[in-house]
C-alpha cells in the first residue's frame, strides 16, 4: 500500500516483460464505493497485473472480483497476510488465518463472479498459532473452494505486540516449512514470499520445486538489480533490459503525467532506487528528491541526472 501504484508498476514493466506485477491492496468496499478509476487504473503495458483485494465480507469480494476482472485484471488476489492496524480493525489481512473456512466463502463468492484466477497471499500463521498445523489446514481448506494458486509470506504475523513493520523482519523466517507444503500439496501452485533480495534466491527458490517467487522491497528499492536479468535468467529471453534505457522510455510517460496535471515527485519517487550500488547513485537520489517536487520541475530534471549517471559509466 502506497507503493506499487500504477506509475510504479509502469516504470518496473520496463525492466521486465513478464513478471507479474500486484496492484497495491484495495478494499472491497473502496472498490465498491470509492474512484474506481484511481484505485483500479492501469496502463496497457502493464500486464500482466494482478488486483490485490482486501476484504472479509463474501458478497463484497464476489463485487469486486467482478469488477477487477471487468477493468481487464489478469488475477484477482485475496490478502490475507496484511498485518497492518488498518486491516485487523476490519477484520481481513493475516488476521483471516484465523478463519479459514471465511476465506474459502470469500474465494468460492470471488471464484463464481471472475473469468479470471482468482489466488490468496497468505502467512505461515499468527500470534500463538502453530504453522505447522495451521497452514496444512489453511491450503486444504481455501483449495477445496476452488483456489489452486497461494503465495506464502514465510513468517508468522504478529497481529498483538508487533508493528506492521516490526512485522515484515522480526518473526523468523520459515522456508522450509513453505518446501514441505509444496511438498505435501504436489498439485498446488505455490510461491514464496518474505526476505528474499536477489534474484539468484529467487532462481534457488525455483531450482528447489517451488512454483514461484514473490519478491517485494528489494524489487521496490534495487529495482534493476532484481528486474534487469529476470526475463533472460527465469523464462530464456535473449537478452537483458537497463536501468539507463528504462529512465529514456518514462520520459514520453512523465510528460504525458504531467500533461494531465501531475507532479513530477508522483513518478520519480518509484525511481530513486534504479542505479542503488551504482557510482552516481548518490546524485540521482538527491537530484530526483530534492528536485522533483518544486513548482514546475519537468523531465529535464530526469534527462539531466541521467547524463551524469551515463557520464560517470563512461568515464569507467
Amino acid at each position: 500500500m502506497d507503493w506499487t501504484d500504477r506509475h510504479c508498476r509502469h516504470l518496473h514493466r520496463l525492466l521486465s516483460r513478464r513478471t507479474l506485477l500486484y496492484t497495491e491492496m484495495v478494499t472491497a468496499p473502496a472498490v465498491l464505493h470509492g474512484d474506481r478509476d484511481k484505485l483500479l487504473g492501469f496502463g496497457a503495458p502493464e500486464h500482466p497485473v494482478a488486483l490485490q483485494l482486501g476484504g472479509s465480507v463474501p458478497e463484497e469480494l464476489r463485487e469486486a472480483a467482478r469488477i477487477g476482472a471487468e477493468r481487464g485484471c489478469d488475477e484477482i488476489n485475496l490478502n490475507c497476510g496484511c498485518p497492518s492496524d488498518r486491516v485487523q480493525s476490519g477484520a481481513f489481512g493475516a488476521v483471516l488465518m484465523t478463519r479459514p473456512e471465511l476465506v474459502a466463502e470469500c474465494c468460492a463468492e470471488m471464484i463464481a463472479a471472475s473469468p479470471v484466477e482468482v489466488t490468496v497471499k497468505c502467512r505461515i500463521g499468527v500470534d500463538e498459532q502453530a504453522p505447522e498445523e495451521v497452514l496444512p489446514r489453511f491450503l486444504e481448506t481455501v483449495a477445496a473452494a476452488g483456489v489452486s494458486r497461494f503465495t506464502i509470506h514465510a513468517r508468522k504475523a504478529w497481529l498483538q505486540g508487533l508493528s506492521p513493520k516490526e512485522n515484515r523482519d522480526i518473526p523468523p523466517l520459515d522456508y522450509d516449512l513453505v518446501m514441505r507444503m509444496k511438498r505435501d500439496f504436489p498439485q498446488l501452485h505455490l510461491s514464496v514470499n518474505g526476505g528474499i533480495t536477489s534474484l539468484a534466491q529467487a532462481e534457488g527458490f525455483l531450482d528447489a520445486g517451488l512454483d514461484g517467487v514473490m519478491v517485494g522491497r528489494a524489487a521496490y528499492h534495487s529495482p534493476a538489480d532484481v528486474l534487469c536479468e529476470a526475463d533472460r535468467r527465469i523464462w530464456g529471453a535473449s537478452r537483458d533490459s537497463s536501468a539507463e534505457a528504462a529512465v529514456h522510455e518514462m520520459l514520453p510517460y512523465i510528460e504525458a503525467h504531467l500533461a494531465a496535471g501531475g507532479r513530477l515527485h508522483q513518478v520519480t519517487r518509484h525511481m530513486l532506487g534504479l542505479f542503488a550500488g551504482r557510482p552516481g547513485a548518490r546524485g540521482w537520489r538527491r537530484a530526483l528528491s530534492e528536485g522533483a517536487s518544486r513548482p514546475g520541475a519537468g523531465p529535464e530534471l530526469v534527462r539531466e541526472a541521467l547524463g551524469r549517471i551515463e557520464d560517470l559509466q563512461q568515464a569507467a
